[in-house]
């Protein structure tokens, strides 16, 4: 019997995924617990459209974050730190720091537990970050740190 999940099952598959399954584990188990409806030619066509709205939303979702990466690597962020006389920073960077020089010099907000820096940052200089998106989109962004 085939059924489309509306759920995740272990074992069988994910949401809005047409599996084939015995009669009576569709029966007894899917069905009754709306973890599956059966696949007729009107769930099918729902189904269908499902796909085609969630294809919408990621490409949209996909374009505003090749937005955000455009803007992001335009120009390098700069952020401003106490130092002392030789040029060292009083503590060290952190991602919170960058994400509220993001959201101040770009106006995008950016969680700051999707950034991560590639380098310890002691010194005033040039360094990298990398944001993650989610989904396989990540960039490396440049963010400057100058003395206050």
């Amino acid at each position: 019997m085939q059924v489309i999940l509306i759920q995740d099952v272990d074992h069988l598959g994910g949401r809005n995924e047409l599996v084939n399954v015995k009669n009576g584990y569709a029966r007894n188990y899917l069905i009754p617990r709306k973890l599956a409806v059966e696949a007729n030619p009107s769930n099918l066509k729902q189904l269908e459209e499902r796909k085609k709205v969630a294809t919408k939303k990621e490409a949209a979702l996909l374009a505003e974050i090749n937005k955000v990466i455009e803007v992001l690597k335009s120009s390098p962020i700069k952020l401003g730190a106490k130092t002392g006389t030789s040029g060292k920073i009083f503590g060290t960077v952190t991602s919170l720091q960058i994400a509220r020089a993001i959201r101040d010099q770009k106006g995008y907000e950016i969680d700051r537990k999707r950034i991560s820096i590639n380098d310890d940052v002691k010194e005033i200089g040039a360094y990298k970050a990398t944001i993650d998106f989610g989904n396989g989109h990540s960039t490396e962004i440049e963010f400057e740190v100058v003395s206050e």
